[in-house]
């Protein structure tokens, strides 16, 4: 007998005093009853021992020569899967697959091959696994996993049909080069993302400002006054202000109407165009003229020979100096040759006197055509040199170049 049946026979016995307690208690037994009914339960429970020591053997089965049987072991149907590559929505992104992967062989017929079920169950899970994670976005694996988890958790039969594969302990990572290339292309696309937005914003503004603001001077100040309108003073001091920055944006002069708010433009009176006249050889008398000659007088007319001593000045050229004065003559020289005796007189340029024909001969006609071009050429040799009125810088003495 075991201690295990020993155990449950006092157990036993136990209960049945404790119950033999109670019935006397609430039938109020005579005294001599409860000797006789520990005696009877004692007497029962020593014949129970007995019997059950009769029906154990006498050598234990751990004492005999022929051992039990081993169990046979158990064959585990799985294969662990670690970090195998599957595709994801970009194509340069893999994803690593880790996985626990377990199947269960189906009855064949006799004639079927004998096959690697472990084979078979890991093509099976990976067959099913790409076609989820193949329009998954690998920046968001870890919703990707779960979905997956899902899908393998079934068993299903593979193409064969020659076992039931699933997976379990699923998990879907990035390599940490591709993931730190996704992180810096999110951090550019959001950064090109907000410089977008701010860019529109500005061209917004400033064609608000450009096409409607500051439009006109007058646009300006409605805008201005808006902005302000409880301070209307303010608003007609700035006027100035808006006026230059109106015509800034619109690349304007400041209208005529509105210079008298701008400081520098207010005191200072705009420059007239001046009225260039040729020179009259008749002398201008303003005593006659009344008040034409007071109009004459505020418009000064200037000749082409001012305009030749302005440029000289303007280029640093003393008044006395000789290359100032040479310049002057050669000027003049060269408009009474081409023929601008008008201009070249206005320079300053004297015309050679003509020489009065000799009347002495009294017979002109009786010379012949022989003498008449000897004339001509005698006259020619004997024209005088040009001259000017400036001093002998340029006398025809070819020297003086």
């Amino acid at each position: 007998m075991s201690s295990g049946h020993s155990t449950m026979t006092g157990f036993l016995a136990a209960i049945v005093a404790l119950l033999l307690v109670i019935t006397g208690l609430v039938t109020e037994w005579p005294y001599w009853a409860w000797p006789a009914a520990a005696a009877a339960l004692a007497a029962a429970t020593s014949t129970l021992l007995w019997i059950q020591r009769r029906r154990t053997p006498f050598i234990p089965p751990e004492c005999t020569l022929e051992p039990q049987s081993p169990l046979p072991p158990v064959e585990r149907w799985e294969q662990v899967l670690k970090r195998v590559p599957l595709p994801t929505a970009k194509p340069d992104y893999d994803c690593l697959l880790s996985a626990t992967v377990r199947w269960r062989p189906e009855d064949a017929p006799a004639w079927a091959p004998v096959v690697n079920y472990a084979g078979l169950a890991v093509n099976a899970i990976l067959e099913r696994a790409s076609q989820v994670t193949a329009g998954a976005d690998p920046t968001r694996l870890s919703l990707t996993e779960h979905v997956l988890s899902g899908e393998l958790a079934v068993m299903e039969s593979d193409d064969t049909g020659r076992l039931l594969a699933m997976a379990v302990d699923v998990r879907l990572t990035l390599s940490d080069e591709d993931r730190e290339r996704l992180q810096k292309l999110a951090t550019v696309r959001k950064n090109e993302a907000v410089w977008e937005h701010e860019r529109r914003w500005e061209i917004s503004r400033r064609s608000y400002l450009s096409d409607d603001v500051l439009k006109t001077t007058g646009s300006a100040v409605v805008w201005w006054l808006a902005k302000n309108d409880d301070k209307i003073d303010k608003t007609v001091s700035d006027i100035g202000l808006l006026t230059e920055l109106a015509s800034a944006a619109n690349d304007q002069p400041v209208p005529r109407d509105f210079q008298r708010f701008v400081p520098g433009l207010s005191e200072v009176p705009e420059p007239e165009e001046p009225v260039w006249e040729p020179c009259e050889e008749a002398e201008w008398e303003p005593e006659e003229a009344g008040w034409e000659a007071e109009e004459a007088a505020e418009e000064p007319v200037f000749r082409p020979e001012d305009y030749f001593r302005m440029a000289m000045d303007a280029s640093g050229v003393g008044e006395d100096d000789a290359e100032r004065l040479l310049f002057m003559d050669r000027v003049r020289d060269a408009a009474w040759v081409t023929g601008l005796h008008d201009f070249a007189v206005d320079l300053g340029y004297e015309p050679p006197r003509e020489e009065e024909p000799d009347t002495g001969d009294p017979n002109p006609s009786d010379s012949g055509p022989g003498d008449a071009s000897e004339g001509n050429q005698e006259s020619s040799r004997e024209e005088p040199p040009m001259r000017s009125s400036f001093g002998p810088h340029f006398n025809g003495d070819p020297s003086y170049d």
